[in-house]
């Protein structure tokens, strides 16, 4: 008897903001108080299946992004699931992005891709959960001609083809069983931490959370810089105290200046820094400014500091540029900047064609339960590279099926889908502006971050 077919009749958005503003995590150069935001995305079907999507924000704009997500997922609205999955994928993405007037306000880029990313994640999450599978063994599982099937090649053929795809994905086919099952013994995917690293921290409690994630099994820490030049000296003088320089321990030292630098800069500071020995600099400058990477990475290769940058990469097409052009040592793939898993895909390909290792940004709300995913597919299926995937320990709580760190590596989703599904509890307590006596935005404590948005 045949699977009843799925199809999707309704939609949510929901605007969730957690104000971490309050404690100051997520400070940094260029981002001081920040209130880790996800502009949700609900996709209900005719069946017991829904399909959970979100993209990360830090607050104010959310509402921008939810709006937006309405406009995309009403393009997929009473079409049956087998029609926009499966070798339809790739279709179904420039579908998505192809809507000419949306395309107007944001080709491929801004508010537009962002909510993209939530409505494309969201369908890959239902797919899997269909498939009663976590979404990277549903990738896992495809032949290299269905992975590539998911894929909008267009704008990237002079950087990977089709063709050159396939290949690339078949010769990674020998010794991929034995990556699978590494990967469900929970050995794929190594964690580093920035828990102790945000630049709103005292040194008190910077010292007090080095020595815990050193007690927990990392041995990749970063560290936010980019104030002033003596603070961030000082800064990672108590990091190397703690850690041990290279010489005297395993510990691996990263920084990242969340683009507050222009080029001469960055440049200048990090040669000041360099006696830290820093494994790598994150977001030197503007995130757009590919010529300028490129600039700093060669400026600073004497000095054995490795440039990496994509956070903030809004497509496909930017990463083609950083790729081909060289002007990254790092390449730092974003699950919801980018427009979902199928644009992922495309990038992780170009990265192992170039031979740039993958080291996602995973510092946010959901982000962790999406990347160890991306993490797990680059790993088995494209690269055959362990690299480490950064993990923030905060807000999982809200998450059904959280990320778990055990002795320094995540340990591999289980569980059917994208891992984002969050709570309802925690939508209905966090959503903005949510409803009087249920939302803590309508509390007295909420008026503290309120009333300083108006200042």
């Amino acid at each position: 008897m045949a699977a009843k077919e799925i199809t999707i009749t309704s939609f949510q958005t929901r605007d969730v903001r957690f104000p971490t503003s309050l404690d100051k995590t997520g400070s940094d150069a260029m981002n001081a108080a920040g209130d880790y935001s996800a502009a949700y995305c609900i996709l209900e079907t005719d069946s017991e299946f829904t399909g959970h999507g979100m993209t990360f924000t830090i607050g104010r704009g959310n509402d921008l992004v939810c709006s937006a997500i309405s406009h995309l997922a009403s393009r997929i609205l009473s079409l049956p699931l087998s029609s926009l999955v499966g070798p339809n994928f790739g279709r179904t993405w420039r579908h998505l992005v192809n809507d000419s007037q949306l395309r107007w306000i944001g080709p491929e880029k801004g508010v537009i891709h962002l909510a993209l990313g939530a409505v494309v994640n969201a369908l890959w999450d239902l797919w899997a959960k269909t498939l009663r599978k976590p979404v990277w063994r549903v990738v896992a599982d495809m032949t290299p001609a269905e992975f590539v099937s998911c894929i909008d090649f267009r704008y990237i053929t002079d950087a990977i083809t089709p063709e050159e795809a396939l290949s690339l994905l078949e010769s990674m086919q020998s010794g991929k069983a034995a990556r699978i099952a590494e990967a469900e013994r929970n050995q794929a995917v190594p964690a580093y931490t920035t828990s102790a690293g945000w630049l709103g921290y005292n040194e008190d409690k910077m010292r007090r959370l080095l020595k815990e994630t050193i007690s927990q099994g990392y041995k990749h820490f970063k560290l936010k810089v980019g104030g002033s030049l003596s603070e961030d000296i000082r800064r990672l003088s108590i990091a190397r105290e703690i850690l041990g320089s290279p010489e005297q321990s395993d510990n691996i030292l990263m920084v990242d200046a969340n683009q507050i630098w222009s080029v001469p800069e960055a440049i200048s500071h990090m040669t000041s820094l360099a006696q830290f020995q820093p494994w790598f600099i994150e977001e030197p400058t503007s995130p757009d400014d590919i010529l300028g990477h490129l600039a700093i990475k060669n400026a600073l290769k004497p000095y054995g500091i490795k440039v990496a940058t994509g956070e903030m990469c809004q497509n496909r097409v930017m990463f083609k540029q950083f790729l081909m052009s060289g002007a990254i040592d790092i390449c730092q793939i974003d699950a919801c900047r980018l427009g979902g898993v199928n644009e992922v895909l495309a990038v992780l390909l170009m990265a192992k064609k170039y031979g740039v290792p993958i080291v996602p940004h995973s510092g946010g709300v959901g982000l962790p339960e999406y990347t160890q995913h991306l993490s797990t597919i680059d790993y088995v299926v494209v690269s055959g590279q362990k690299s480490v995937l950064e993990y923030v320990d905060h807000l999982h709580e809200h998450f059904v099926n959280p990320s778990v760190i055990e002795k320094g590596y995540y340990v591999t989703p289980k569980e059917p889908g994208y891992s984002v599904q969050m709570r309802e509890e925690s939508m209905e307590r966090y959503e903005y502006p949510g409803v009087e006596g249920r939302s803590w935005w309508r509390t007295e404590e909420a008026r503290g971050i309120l009333e300083g948005e108006k200042i």
